[in-house]
């Protein structure tokens, strides 16, 4: 009997395993190159998913403001059109917007077509809103598929994921979401101390949040805000620069 006919279950299980893998592993580039990390370890990168929402972004921009943090939002493209104005403001205070897709589906299981017409309704939200069209890409929960990366090149944008996603969507205590955060000081600590010996991160965290839910406007994100109310002053003091995706790698020219 041939014995491909015994490898050949094996050999399925550790392509399915390779597959996902490289669908959702923020580090992985076998879907092609994607961004998990400041250019530098000063530079943390603060995102916001799933917006905007009326009854939190507003609060948000303000929070930001006082502690002189810039940020990038990916925004949904459906919520776009339904608050352009708020989209227009986000971009006024200084912020940069990002493409989030349409409509929020899993691009794993999207075809072609689906996904460009996803990203670009998305960008063309965006443009319409703002008068500048997103040169930063998030995948819905961060799943990628083998053609995304080439309809990404093609519209001129590159993908973000993250250093740290620490579940703020989940329906926990504040104190909960304070304690994810926790890393991302451990790593100030780590990589910004001038007494500290050893091996460093070349790059800095970009943190995933969500100012919104791409399920319903005016979601509760209010447990988002509180832990960074409390986080914000801590890691400037840690020597951390708040940045957007533009300030952490300069703006797209050609990709």
């Amino acid at each position: 009997m041939n014995p491909l006919f015994f490898a050949a279950p094996t050999i399925l299980t550790g392509a399915a395993a390779l597959t996902a893998y490289a669908a959702v592993n923020a580090r992985s580039q076998l879907f092609g190159p994607t961004l998990c990390q400041t250019d530098t370890p000063r530079k943390l990168a603060l995102t916001f998913d799933d917006g905007p929402n009326p009854a939190i972004t507003p609060q948000l921009l303000d929070l930001l403001a006082r502690h002189s943090a810039k940020a990038t939002f990916f925004v949904v493209g459906k919520f776009v059109r339904e608050c352009p104005g708020l989209v227009k403001e986000i971009a006024a205070r200084g912020h940069v917007l990002g493409n989030h897709t349409d409509t929020h589906p899993n691009l794993f299981y999207c075809g072609p077509q689906d996904t460009q017409r996803e990203l670009l309704r998305c960008s063309e939200a965006i443009l319409q809103a703002a008068w500048s069209g997103p040169q930063w890409f998030r995948p819905p929960y961060g799943y990628r598929s083998p053609w995304l990366s080439e309809i990404v090149h093609r519209q001129q944008m590159r993908t973000v994921l993250w250093t740290l996603l620490p579940g703020d969507w989940r329906r926990k205590p504040v104190e909960w979401l304070i304690s994810r955060l926790q890393p991302i000081a451990q790593n100030a600590q780590t990589n910004l101390s001038t007494n500290k010996s050893g091996p460093r991160s070349p790059g800095g965290d970009i943190l995933c949040l969500h100012d919104g839910n791409f399920r319903e406007q005016s979601a509760d994100r209010a447990r988002t805000l509180a832990a960074l109310e409390y986080w914000l002053p801590r890691w400037h003091d840690f020597g951390l620069e708040f940045v957007t995706m533009n300030q952490a790698f300069g703006k797209v020219v050609e990709v």
